[in-house]
């Protein structure tokens, strides 16, 4: 029985649904990596919870959590709003250009089957504005109002980081275009302005009731701090996730790449995590010999090394976190010595850390060509920049709660600190067996001693 050959018009046919077929798995499996990154960033806010309740004196525990619970959930909606459209309308400077597809009400800012990328893109900012918010959170634990620390959250989260993100991350970053701007793993553009802008919130702020004693500070002990271990683990394990979401996952012949359109791959991302990390443990260890802060080094460790993961030498990463975690425990020291109280040492960790980390680009990096025509990265580049994150993070949080303060917004009153925030501001206790029972509603005590209450 003879056979039809297929014509020319036929295998084109087949050829182009083999092609369409292709396309729809390589923008499938974009969705899919993008949508487990966001999920495993969720562990950074589980571990910063878990963290912030250990450091915290029992009396504060549940306030700590709370806010970190509710830091998430107000940055995700006014990311929504207009963190998005941020990101979007500013990379060249303060004037914003077009980006009305940003906008909430925009086509692209919601179902649509022909869009498959919009909706995991913005969720793994968003979750980089929520990181931001827990990184402030722990340094001002066990004073300041929960409905300031939204306020400052917001403004944070879903606004200052962001168009730091728009400045140094976007293709059209004049950061990037006109000065060479390397930071693949948001070390300035989310730890240095996190840490900065807590610093400016610290200075209105005052330290906590009795940490200072005739200028001479005080340590004011976490109250479990195997929790706070834990949470620093979980910290460290949703990392892998905060720093997938830096990648770019290209379809077709490109691959992986930075967000600068540089090639790179998970491969270098995981040599020089994982060297930053045991850097970083293995120098704060050496350096305090304290627990807290050599779990903390894992932090230190990771952020000294993110900008330049893609072209760091495995060896050379693990120098710079051992020897960053110095810098970093002299400044938390400086800071201490200075009467600002950081309860965790955020400005220190991810603020001090994150600017010599855009810097040590500049050193060890220095003359690597970028790509789309911009220019090469440079140590002045870097520096330039760094300068930059530091005053962007630092101006607004120190006026923003300045205003605060100056309406009594800021801090809760000295006997509402006195009796534990978990008592007013929460309303309950997070170890209720070792609170008093009260006398039961409608009984006399009379009723209670004849029954051997």
């Amino acid at each position: 029985m003879a056979t039809e050959t297929p014509t020319l018009e036929s295998l084109q046919a087949a050829l182009d649904a083999q092609q369409a077929v292709f396309n729809m798995h390589q923008a499938m499996n974009v969705e899919v990596f993008y949508w487990w990154c966001t999920a495993i960033m969720v562990m950074i806010h589980a571990g910063f919870l878990a963290y912030e309740m250990g450091a915290s004196r029992s009396k504060n525990a549940l306030a700590a959590g709370v806010k970190n619970i509710l830091a998430l959930a107000v940055i995700i909606p006014t990311f929504y709003l207009f963190g998005w459209w941020i990101y979007n309308a500013f990379p060249g400077g303060l004037i914003p250009a077009e980006a009305s597809a940003a906008l909430p009400w925009a086509q692209s800012m919601g179902p649509d089957v022909q869009d498959m990328g919009t909706g995991i893109f913005w969720a793994a900012f968003a979750l980089f504005g929520a990181t931001t918010g827990s990184i402030m959170s722990g340094a001002v634990i066990e004073r300041i109002r929960v409905s300031a620390f939204l306020i400052l959250t917001v403004i944070l989260g879903s606004g200052v980081w962001i168009l730091a993100g728009a400045w140094g991350w976007h293709p059209d970053g004049w950061m990037l275009t006109e000065m060479g701007y390397h930071d693949v793993g948001a070390s300035g553009v989310v730890h240095a302005i996190a840490g900065f802008f807590t610093l400016g919130v610290l200075i209105n702020l005052g330290p906590r009731v009795g940490k200072f004693i005739e200028g001479v500070p005080q340590q004011i002990k976490a109250h479990n701090l195997p929790m706070t271990l834990i949470g620093l683990m979980m910290i460290i394990f949703g990392f892998f996730g905060f720093l997938g979401g830096c990648i770019i996952f290209n379809g077709g012949e490109t691959g992986w790449t930075t967000i600068y359109n540089t090639p790179t791959n998970l491969s270098a991302f995981a040599f020089n995590t994982l060297m930053g990390f045991a850097g970083g443990v293995i120098g704060c260890y050496i350096a305090t010999r304290d627990p807290f802060w050599t779990m903390s080094g894992g932090l230190v460790g990771i952020i000294s090394v993110a900008a330049g993961l893609d072209l760091y030498d495995p060896g050379l990463a693990f120098i710079i976190a051992t020897c960053v975690s110095f810098i970093a425990v002299g400044a938390a020291k400086l800071l201490e010595k200075r009467g600002i109280d950081d309860a965790v040492g955020a400005v220190a960790v991810h603020g001090v850390t994150g600017v010599v980390a855009v810097i040590l680009v500049g050193v060890f990096a220095g003359g690597t060509p970028n790509m789309d025509g911009n220019p090469a990265i440079s140590l002045y580049g870097q520096t330039v920049c760094a300068i930059v994150m530091m005053v962007l993070g630092f101006v607004p949080g120190y006026l923003v709660s300045y205003l605060l303060k100056k309406f009594n917004m800021l801090r809760v009153p000295e006997n509402v600190e006195d009796l534990g925030l978990d008592e007013v501001e929460i309303l309950t206790h997070p170890y209720p067996e070792t609170v008093p029972a009260s006398t039961s509603k409608g009984a006399d005590m009379g009723d209670l001693e004849a029954k051997g209450a």
